[in-house]
């Protein structure tokens, strides 16, 4: 590591093979956490290439669980890189649910807040969910509730084995970037929320070398998801696009009404008024376009307009709270 390090901070990089290797070492527990925490930096400082990206990638699938009869349901992950440093409530994870109670599958792989208050892992649990890679068990929420969740470090050793570090900076890393490529059930469709159009980029090309379905949301002002502060921007296989709020109907919001408070409990508090139909039109607006924009990736002919009276709709006839009951009753 010392010599990898040397070179990094010479200003040269990785190959792909390089930075597979490196991740492999990395889980298998041949670094200190002082060399962990020096590699992680190094990605601050500079941005990643796309062959180290792929090197990482490699290796931590390579690392993953195995949950190949998951896949046969085709779910779609909706995931952000974090990192955005905006501490929004869970938007992701709850449009995840909004998406499942429209009927679709949905695996949702998630982990705790390196940056925020309340990763998606963070806010499961203080809801009451237990985490699980017993295959079986996330099977049956799959049938029987549309959902499962995926706590990334229950299913690869990488992921655990940086954790503490990751926790101990608190800052955005190069793993942020990772999480939405690596779920271990490698899903064919996902919405993928990027804090800066540079990110955009570097997903739009990852994606070309693939066979999954996506859509890369970025709002204007820095958001990794849609927030409806701003414009934001669309990146699909069918083009981009950029829309306004008003465009679709919805109210332009201020950044302090999509907030995630102070706290675990608050995030857990905002999730459950989203849940039971009692939160902000700004919160309930937040969700309601990211889950429209994964519907509109599962159907492509569904006007995006048709996606957004659907997931409004979820909320407002309590299908989501039925819905996450369900979810909670097989995972708790």
């Amino acid at each position: 590591m010392k010599h990898i390090l040397n070179r990094l901070f010479e200003h040269q990089y990785l190959t792909r093979d390089e930075a597979r290797e490196i991740l492999t070492k990395m889980s298998a527990g041949e670094y200190n956490e002082s060399q962990i925490a020096a590699f992680m930096t190094v990605f601050l400082m500079r941005s990643i290439t796309i062959e180290e990206f792929w090197g990482f990638a490699d290796a931590l699938l390579e690392l993953r669980a195995d949950v190949t009869p998951l896949a046969a349901y085709n779910p779609i992950d909706i995931v952000g890189t974090g990192g955005d440093n905006k501490n929004t409530f869970n938007i992701s994870t709850l449009a995840c649910f909004v998406v499942a109670a429209a009927g679709y599958k949905v695996a949702k792989h998630g982990n705790y807040g390196a940056s925020s208050v309340s990763g998606a892992s963070t806010v499961m649990e203080q809801q009451g969910v237990k985490f699980t890679n017993d295959v079986g068990k996330l099977e049956k929420s799959l049938a029987e509730a549309n959902i499962a969740f995926l706590h990334a470090p229950m299913f690869n050793s990488a992921m655990k084995a940086v954790a503490p570090v990751r926790k101990a900076l608190g800052v955005r890393t190069f793993f942020n970037m990772l999480g939405p490529v690596v779920n271990p059930i490698r899903p064919k469709r996902t919405v993928l929320g990027v804090f800066n159009l540079k990110m955009a980029r570097m997903y739009f090309y990852t994606y070309q070398l693939t066979d999954v379905d996506y859509s890369i949301v970025h709002s204007i002002d820095g958001y990794d998801e849609v927030s409806l502060t701003d414009a934001f921007k669309v990146v699909s296989p069918q083009g981009e696009r950029i829309y306004t709020p008003e465009q679709l109907g919805f109210r332009r919001c201020a950044q302090d009404e999509l907030s995630g408070g102070e706290t675990a409990e608050d995030a857990s508090r905002i999730f459950s008024d989203v849940i039971y139909n009692r939160a902000t039109e700004a919160q309930k607006n937040a969700v309601v376009i990211n889950a429209a924009i994964a519907i509109n990736t599962i159907d492509h002919a569904k006007p995006l307009t048709d996606c957004i009276a659907e997931a409004r709709k979820v909320i407002e006839s309590g299908k989501l709270k039925e819905t996450f009951a369900r979810f909670l009753a097989l995972n708790s």
